[in-house]
């Protein structure tokens, strides 16, 4: 079988091949953010605040719908990755044929249920008139892409199972650029306003699922699939369903608590919002290389877990650990002098921009337990530890939750409670991980050798 777009991470030094599988990673994941921080940009400047603002009250709702997809398409990298660890080639190729049932259907029931249902929870969320109408109408629109997202999602996680971090990235590229060309034409030429930029989006989300797919089953001899890889297998489905449901739980529960924080920050009125909306899209940015490092930690703990490899994952994770602590003190640097600058490049509204600036100071001293958050739990989740990415996800609800309710009684603190209340949940939770992964239990998973 030929394998040039496949990459066994069971053998050669760790830190290289974490650094090497991560980089396509973090190269798409910034393109990503690119043609986000693009919407955010050409609506704050070409649009107006208030739009804005409309688009930074759907981040965490659009978040929260996207992970309950994402969720199931890392279950089933999880799968991929430990079946091929094992070099159990006939079942990772019946794991990706059977992984379209759920992967697609959670797509279509979370597309469905999000466009019907975006009118009340953004009533619900104490979303403010003056900018209601245009969440509404982002929402709608970037809700009908869920499915897109699903396929994208899927489709690119089963690739990076196979250490394949490349292909994704490709195509990720060319929807991005199209993405901002969208953006361009379709809110400076056509006027359309927030309806361009997700429709965009949308758009952009499109076609890099279908031209994924297309190239994978063209060039990945692990996607060369007959009709029985496609019969239903009620033991792959099973398992893809018990890994998906807690994955897609573990970022719907993260994102809810962004929810409910983000009706505590429509009570400060639209600059808040504005300012919040900026200083997130920044953090995404300081999020990639985190998210990347943690995702290829996923792939390398699933495969070497599959190959009996422990002591192999113990070593990858010390030099994760040692690179996070790195970049974390060079990002802490670089917000407490240049903050303002970043938010400036948003919005040109001073008072936004002051917020902004400080705001951003605040989260930069929570970086590296950001950074030990994304390790240790992409860690457990490449070890397929189910049980653990609920809990994950229930402890950032009662940090948002908690410490919201608790910051916003003090008056001397006011809307600086939204971004004390961000960084005090990222090191409850990171603490919360590595208390998990001190435990050990993720050793003796073995998803492989599970027949039911």
């Amino acid at each position: 079988m030929k394998k040039q777009h496949i990459r066994d991470l069971t053998v050669g030094n760790e830190t290289a091949l974490l650094l090497i599988f991560a980089m396509p990673m973090l190269v798409g994941n910034l393109f990503q953010q690119f043609y986000n921080m693009v919407d955010s940009i050409v609506v704050g400047n070409y649009v107006g605040k208030n739009a804005l603002a409309a688009v930074g009250a759907c981040s965490s709702l659009l978040y929260m719908f996207f992970s309950l997809v994402a969720g199931f398409a890392n279950g089933t990298g999880v799968l991929i990755a430990q079946y091929f660890g094992n070099k159990d080639e006939k079942m990772v190729k019946n794991v990706i044929g059977n992984s379209i049932y759920p992967i697609l259907g959670m797509s279509l029931i979370v597309s469905i249920v999000s466009v019907s249902f975006s009118r009340p929870i953004l009533q619900l969320l104490g979303t403010p008139e003056v900018i209601f109408e245009d969440a509404l109408l982002y929402l709608r629109i970037a809700c009908a892409g869920v499915v897109f997202t699903g396929l994208y999602n899927g489709i690119a996680a089963m690739l990076r199972a196979l250490g394949d971090s490349a292909t994704p990235l490709i195509f990720l590229i060319v929807a991005s650029i199209l993405n901002v060309i969208g953006d361009l034409v379709l809110v400076l030429v056509c006027h359309l306003g927030v309806a361009g930029v997700a429709i965009a989006t949308i758009g952009a989300q499109l076609l890099s699922a279908v031209a994924c797919i297309i190239y994978a089953v063209k060039t990945n001899p692990y996607f060369k699939l007959t009709m029985r890889d496609f019969r239903p297998n009620r033991m792959i489905i099973g398992k893809c369903l018990r890994l998906g449901i807690p994955f897609g739980a573990q970022g719907s529960l993260i994102a809810l608590s962004c929810v409910i924080l983000q009706a505590v920050i429509n009570q400060f009125g639209e600059d808040v919002i504005a300012a919040f909306t900026a200083t997130s899209r920044i953090e995404s940015l300081v999020q990639q290389p985190f998210n990347s490092l943690g995702a290829a930690l996923a792939t390398f703990t699933g495969q070497n877990l599959g190959a009996g490899k422990v002591e192999r994952v113990k070593k990858g994770f010390r030099s994760s650990v040692l690179i996070v602590a790195v970049f974390s003190a060079l990002m802490l640097i670089l917000m407490f002098f240049f903050g303002n600058s970043f938010v400036r490049l948003f919005v040109d509204d001073g008072n936004v921009i002051a917020i902004g600036g400080k705001a951003i100071r605040i989260t930069a001293l929570f970086y590296f337990p950001l950074g030990m958050i994304h390790l240790p739990r992409n860690l457990l989740n490449g070890a397929g530890d189910s049980t653990f990415a609920f809990i994950s996800g229930i402890v950032e609800v009662i940090g948002r939750v908690g410490f919201s309710l608790i910051l916003s009684t003090i008056p001397s603190i006011g809307y600086w409670t939204v971004w004390y209340t961000t960084g005090l949940t990222w090191l409850i939770t990171a603490l919360t991980c590595m208390w998990r992964y001190a435990q050990g239990k993720w050793m003796s998973i073995s998803l492989v050798g599970q027949n039911t």
